[in-house]
């Protein structure tokens, strides 16, 4: 194999690879060391995604082949990644989210607990600047957030006073006050691609990594290939835009690509198993439609203010899913003179358990582009979902007078949050890599981002990936949080 060698090469340049990238150069500031990104896409601006809206995500559908395109997987193939598209919201697992098998019998325990990630989920909510209520959180902190919570709608506070431990101010990485590159939150409600550059995003806030001598980035960059010889990376083989062949040497690999690429890539490697590619998983969620009967909504200062927990927690969970319950402060008015404000919009996202047959595999045509089948839903999510049709008009009737509630007889078609497909665990013969996201048989490569999570919480997943990246980086160079 020729090129040049590098210490770390990282292919992707989303949460998985850029978190672990900081904290690999953040440990390293007085050693020399040469690191080498390789990013799929290309470089795009906020300017460039504000004048050519859902271009990145529609580009992204023809890397891959879905074989049931009834379920669209959401991806982002940029500089950035997934941070360009992301909604900021960001609550922690919960700790029996780390214990399903334990404590409910389904699904499956990860290697590693709560405990174990609370110092780098306050690593990570500092780096992105979350706003959260650090004296009244779901889950146990170590640490104030760095930032004030939002402002609740009056529902929310009602909300609040009718569940005051199970309902809380949303956690979002949206400031509430001006960070040195971004300004506070307008509360526009389009998050996804915030017009004045307020959310968190790699390119407004880790693009510096990038800027590092220490760092070299190649765009547009394909990586094809790990190559490994007798059990060790030694590096890592890509295309480019014009389909050349390159190739690099390195002493540490990290594959920070989404759960579609990572197990695309490791297959291709001839790095294949039991796991890799399977149980390629990510929450469901329905809308529920309320009318109030006779308050206002919209008085929050971002678009998502609440989280519910009422429907999350309990022995429930051994038969159907854990529910969270997201109030949007986005205006969606109510077409009744005199009554316009008196509607709220809340989002209810379940787990769903993940399927061995739900996969990525190599398109046998083409192999530089992947395969993705779905299985279906879980009965599992399934049963959760009826339970909430049943339930959620007397939860909310416990807060405030409604008219009405209308849940969605259709599955939203996509949460965004792929996860699965490369999974962590302490048995080689049933997972991919282990507690520390390196590989079971190759243990100079690590493997980063959601595609090692076991199962998928309710929980937006990306506080939990950048905790992991945090974590593996000093793991792999024997350091501990601080």
């Amino acid at each position: 194999m020729t090129g040049e060698r590098y210490d770390l090469v990282l292919v992707g340049s989303s949460f998985a690879s850029m978190f672990f990238l900081h904290r690999w150069l953040e440990h390293r500031a007085n050693r020399p060391t040469r690191v080498l990104v390789l990013e799929k896409g290309p470089r795009r601006d906020l300017s460039w995604q504000l004048a050519h809206r859902g271009r990145l995500e529609k580009d992204a559908e023809a890397t891959y082949v879905n074989r049931t395109p009834r379920k669209p997987w959401s991806q982002v193939i940029a500089l950035g990644g997934a941070s360009n598209a992301w909604f900021g919201c960001a609550p922690r697992m919960l700790p029996e989210d780390f214990q399903l098998r334990s404590r409910y019998g389904v699904g499956e325990d990860w290697p590693l607990g709560y405990d174990d990630l609370e110092p780098y989920y306050c690593l990570a909510e500092e780096l992105m600047a979350v706003a959260g209520p650090s004296d009244d959180s779901p889950f146990r902190r170590s640490r104030p957030y760095p930032q004030p919570p939002h402002s609740m709608s009056l529902p929310d506070r009602l909300l609040k006073k009718a569940y005051p431990d199970r309902f809380f101010v949303q956690p979002v990485a949206r400031p509430t006050r001006p960070t040195a590159n971004r300004p506070a939150c307008c509360a526009a409600g389009v998050c996804n691609l915030c017009p004045i550059d307020a959310k968190f995003t790699i390119l407004n806030e880790m693009s510096s990594l990038l800027e590092d001598p220490r760092v070299t980035l190649r765009l547009e960059s394909a990586v094809q290939v790990v190559d490994v010889e007798g059990g060790t990376a030694t590096g890592v083989r890509w295309l480019d835009r014009d389909g050349r062949e390159h190739a690099a040497r390195a002493d540490l690999v990290g594959l920070g690509a989404n759960p579609i690429w990572n197990p695309h890539i490791l297959l291709r490697s001839g790095l294949d198993g039991p796991r890799v590619g399977r149980r390629l998983h990510e929450q469901v969620s329905v809308t529920a439609d309320v009318y109030l009967g006779g308050i206002d909504n919209f008085q929050g200062t971002t678009a998502t203010t609440g989280h519910g927990y009422m429907l999350y927690q309990g022995a429930h969970r051994a038969r159907w899913g854990a529910v969270m319950l997201e109030t949007w402060n986005v205006p969606v008015l109510r077409m009744e003179r005199g009554r316009w404000r008196q509607r709220m919009i809340i989002k209810c996202v379940i787990e769903d358990l993940p399927s061995e047959d739900t996969r990525v595999t190599v398109h046998r045509d083409d192999p530089t582009k992947a395969e993705v089948t779905f299985a279906g839903h879980s009965a599992y999510a399934l049963r959760a979902i009826d339970w909430v049709r049943r339930v959620l008009p007397g939860v909310l009737a416990e807060a405030f007078p409604v008219d009405r509630v209308e849940v969605s007889r259709a599955i939203n078609a996509s949460e965004g949050h792929m996860m699965g497909s490369t999974m962590m665990g302490a048995d080689p013969a049933r997972s991919v890599v282990d507690r520390d996201c390196v590989h079971h048989r190759v243990r100079n490569l690590l493997v980063l981002g959601a595609s090692v999570f076991p199962t998928g919480s309710p929980a937006n997943p990306t506080p939990t990936l950048c905790a992991l990246s945090l974590r593996a980086a000093d793991r792999v160079l024997g350091r501990t949080a601080r």
